[in-house]
C-alpha cells in the first residue's frame, strides 16, 4: 500500500460542516469532520470506551465555538485532540485518541497516514485551483481491489474501447506520446468514436457533448493522482482522479473536476461533465470485479507503456529507477 506516499483524503467540499464522516487509510478507520470555520480534524473512529463508530455519531459545538465529535453509544464527546469529559466530571481527560496528522493546503486535505513522508505532495492541484474554478466532486466509492490493479486499470490505455464502449463508443486507440519523468508522466492519444444517431441524441441530449474524437491528455502523479485534461470550444476541464489505499484489498477513488469557461454554457454543463466522470469510474469499478487477478499475462498489447510505468514505480517505491519509458 506504499507507506510514505501522500494521499488526498478529501476536498473540503466533500465534508458537511459539523457532520462526521468515516475515512479509511492503510487498514485503519478514522472519523473526519469540519467545523464552521473550515478547520478539519480526524481521530481514530473507534470510541475508546466500548468501540462504537464515532462517524455514526454527531458533532457538538461548545461555548467557545470549538466542535467535538460525539459517540452515538454513550454520548461522550471527543475534541480535536482526542480528549473527553467523563460524566460527573468537569475536567477534560488526557488525550484518549491520537489524531491523524493532516496536511491541509487550501481545500485539499492530505495525509501520510502516520508514516514518515517518502515523497512530496504534488503541487499540481494547488496550481490548478489558482487558475480553474471548482466544478464539484463525484464518483466517491470504495472498490474491492488492491491499489496496484486499480492503478494499472487507470493507466491501461487499451481498455477504453472495451470497458467504456457503452457510453463513448470508442472504436480505436491512436497513441501518440508518453513522457516519463520518474513519478510524473504524461500520455497523449486520440480515441475515435462511432456516432450516435440524431434520435438517440434527442432522447438523451447529453450525448450532443461527446466529440467525434476524444483527444486524451493524461497527466500522472504516482501513485495517487491522474488528471485528464480536456478542451472544447466552451472551455477547458481538469478532471482529477484520486486513489487511496483503504485496506490491503480495498481502494477508494473519486473525481474532483475543475474548469475554465470560455462560454457561459460551460458552467451550465458542469453537472453533465460530472455525470460522465461518474459513469467512467462505475464502469472501471465494474470491470475490476470481473478479473481473475492471479491469471498470468501471456499476451502484451501495444501501448502498455503506462502500465509498465506503474509497475516500475510500484516495485521501486520510493526510489525512481531506470528505464525511462518516454517515447
Amino acid at each position: 500500500m506504499l507507506p510514505g506516499a501522500p494521499w488526498l483524503l478529501a476536498h473540503k467540499s466533500m465534508l458537511v460542516v459539523n457532520q462526521p464522516r468515516k475515512i479509511s487509510l492503510y487498514g485503519a478507520d478514522y472519523v473526519m469532520w469540519k467545523d464552521a470555520e473550515g478547520n478539519v480534524y480526524a481521530l481514530p473512529n473507534a470510541c475508546p470506551h466500548m468501540g462504537a463508530m464515532l462517524s455514526a455519531g454527531w458533532c457538538e459545538v461548545d461555548k467557545e465555538g470549538k466542535s467535538a465529535v460525539v459517540c452515538p453509544f454513550h454520548a461522550l464527546g471527543f475534541d480535536a485532540n482526542g480528549c473527553t469529559v467523563l460524566p460527573g466530571s468537569k475536567k477534560k481527560t488526557l488525550p484518549q485518541l491520537k489524531p491523524l496528522e493532516l496536511i491541509v493546503q487550501g481545500d485539499f486535505i492530505w495525509s501520510y497516514g502516520g508514516y514518515e513522508p517518502k515523497i512530496p505532495i504534488p503541487t499540481i492541484l494547488n496550481e490548478i485551483a489558482k487558475t480553474y474554478y471548482f466544478v464539484g466532486h463525484t464518483a466517491d466509492m470504495s472498490v474491492e481491489t488492491p491499489l496496484l490493479p486499480m492503478l494499472l486499470n487507470m493507466h491501461d490505455y487499451n481498455h477504453q474501447n472495451g470497458t467504456h464502449r457503452d457510453l463513448f463508443r470508442i472504436t480505436d486507440i491512436e497513441f501518440h506520446q508518453f513522457t516519463d519523468d520518474g513519478h510524473h508522466s504524461q500520455a497523449f492519444y486520440d480515441l475515435p468514436t462511432a456516432p450516435y444517431s440524431l434520435v438517440e441524441k434527442l432522447k438523451k441530449p447529453d450525448l450532443f457533448l461527446l466529440p467525434s474524437t476524444i483527444k486524451a491528455h493524461l497527466e500522472n502523479h504516482f501513485p495517487s493522482l491522474v488528471i485528464f485534461h480536456g478542451e472544447t470550444f466552451t472551455g477547458k476541464a481538469a478532471q482529477c482522479h484520486l486513489f487511496i489505499p483503504e485496506a490491503e484489498n480495498r481502494t477508494r477513488t473519486y473525481i474532483l473536476l475543475f474548469g475554465q469557461a470560455r462560454h457561459p454554457m460551460f458552467k451550465l454543463l458542469g453537472k453533465t461533465y460530472l455525470n460522465f466522470g461518474k459513469v467512467v469510474v462505475e464502469q472501471d469499478a465494474d470491470i475490476l470485479k470481473k478479473i481473475y487477478a492471479d491469471t498470468p499475462q501471456k499476451i502484451k498489447l501495444n501501448n502498455e507503456v503506462g502500465m509498465d510505468w506503474v509497475r516500475r514505480n510500484f516495485d521501486s517505491f520510493p526510489n525512481v529507477v531506470e528505464p525511462n519509458l518516454s517515447r
